[in-house]
């Protein structure tokens, strides 16, 4: 399998866990999804019977961690950068990939009226209670095109999925 066919096997997996743990949660029916061609949302569904767009993204931290965490063979100045990378206390490196993919995925123009973005989070070493735990610490962007913002707190979705915007949806999730 070549990498954009790996790219669309895990976003279809995160896409399709993701509308199962929000149906589970809110008994809203989400069904039906296709994937898109590039400058759109990654997948499509139907949302209660209305077409809405998910940009899926998945977290590991860097590039480096993630090219670890998939198993990819490291250069020798790879493999030094993932040392250096993790002295780093893990807390740091969760909040500055997390606010840097939520900011990289901001940036761009998606062509359609509804998109959620949802990130599943790749990285073993962090848990949904570490989100749970910094969450108040992301700096989401004031603007920016998704409706709403999700997280499955881990690759299999065992912890569940966490609301990280709209503040409303925050609250609610957290208290």
């Amino acid at each position: 399998m070549n990498g954009s066919e790996e790219k669309v096997k895990l976003e279809h997996e995160a896409a399709r866990l993701f509308m199962r743990l929000y149906e589970q949660r809110f008994g809203i029916k989400m069904r039906h999804i296709w994937h898109n061609e590039p400058a759109r949302p990654d997948v499509s569904c139907y949302y209660d019977d209305q077409k809405l767009d998910l940009e899926i993204a998945h977290l590991y931290g860097s590039e480096v961690e993630a090219m670890h965490i998939l198993g990819r063979e490291l250069g020798e100045n790879t493999h030094k950068e993932l040392l250096a990378l993790l002295r780093t206390p893990a807390q740091h490196r969760l909040l500055t990939g997390l606010n840097r993919l939520i900011c990289n995925k901001a940036e761009k123009n998606y062509h359609t009226d509804r998109v959620w973005l949802v990130i599943r989070n790749a990285n073993p070493l962090w848990t949904r209670r570490d989100i749970l735990k910094h969450y108040r610490q992301l700096h989401m962007p004031k603007q920016h095109p998704f409706e709403q913002i999700w997280l499955i707190g881990d690759m299999q979705g065992q912890s569940g999925i966490l609301a990280l915007y709209p503040p409303t949806l925050t609250v609610l999730e957290h208290g």
